[in-house]
């Protein structure tokens, strides 16, 4: 599973990428639409984690470029200004994940075992 962060806050974003590596999920990130564009013509992504609110172009402008050329990309939007009406919002676009930061990492990994219709893993003992 590939998967495309992408969130103008460059340590948290990298961060990620980093923390789903260590759970064996590859991401590459990006910190503008403009960079995550350039991502997807060279890069096959599964998952598309998008911050809602980032300079220039959000993530629900993102989510639509996006499906333009990748209509079977599934997405997960990440905000620190979490709202009922952003989520009616993206659900109506066809996104069904949302998660407010900071975002713990295993709800992140759920989240996008979600959206690919895999099941949850199992708990650790």
């Amino acid at each position: 599973m590939n998967i495309l962060l992408v969130d103008d806050e460059e340590e948290l974003v990298s961060t990620l990428a980093e923390r789903l590596g260590f759970r064996g999920l590859e991401a590459q990130w990006a910190t503008s639409a403009e960079q995550a564009m350039k991502k997807i013509e060279t890069h096959h992504f599964d998952v598309a984690v998008l911050d809602v609110k980032m300079p220039r172009i959000s993530g629900l402008e993102l989510m639509d470029m996006i499906r333009q050329k990748h209509p079977d990309m599934k997405f997960i939007f990440l905000t620190g200004h979490g709202s009922q009406a952003d989520f009616q919002q993206g659900c109506t676009c066809g996104a069904c994940f949302y998660l407010i930061k900071p975002v713990r990492i295993d709800d992140l990994v759920k989240k996008i075992n979600e959206a690919m219709g895999q099941p949850p893993a199992s708990p650790k003992n």
